[in-house]
């Protein structure tokens, strides 16, 4: 009885450790920190990650690609609206870090967009990911997977209910 309480115990202490956020990751001028995956539903071919990336020096950097084992394509994009229309496209040239600044990728907005997804991300999980800046290189990150709803007001998907979504690959 008593391994069975400790090995419970060990799997519960597993379990909410992958919910905690890692500490941040130091990348030359740069901190990425608070990474995180949304949970996604059985057939999903896409989800969402978002992190937050600060630049401390004084010149500028650019987040210009991901990659990661759990997905075959994995982009940049920005969600914005645009005539009551909720548009969704990747940044080819990537994502500008300005020097001095705080970049969120979060919902609703700029994001990195896993696709061809084989195996949904499940809530618990990590996906390891990783990032490529312009100068200061690349770093891999664990994109902890949280809930479908997470960090989404009302627990909804932004810009899902009652508004078109139309892709576009127009660079800005």
């Amino acid at each position: 009885m008593l391994k069975r309480t400790l090995l419970a115990a060990f799997g519960l202490a597993s379990l909410l450790s992958s919910f905690a956020f890692a500490d941040d990751i130091k990348l030359g001028n740069l901190t990425i920190s608070a990474p995180y995956v949304r949970a996604m539903v059985p057939g999903a071919p896409v989800g969402g990650g978002y992190v937050t990336i600060t630049n401390a020096g004084d010149t500028d950097d650019r987040l210009v690609a991901a990659s990661s084992p759990r997905a075959a394509k994995v982009q940049i994009h920005e969600m914005k609206m645009d005539n009551d229309v909720m548009i969704m496209r990747e940044l080819p040239k990537g994502l500008p870090i300005p020097a001095g600044k705080t970049v969120e990728l979060k919902p609703g907005g700029y994001h990195v967009m896993f696709m061809q997804v084989a195996e949904p991300f499940l809530q618990g999980q990590t996906v390891k990911t990783t990032l490529k800046f312009e100068k200061a290189g690349s770093v891999e990150v664990d994109f902890p997977v949280r809930s479908m709803a997470a960090d989404t007001p009302g627990g909804g998907m932004p810009g899902m209910k009652g508004v078109n979504e139309k892709h576009s690959s127009n660079d800005p």
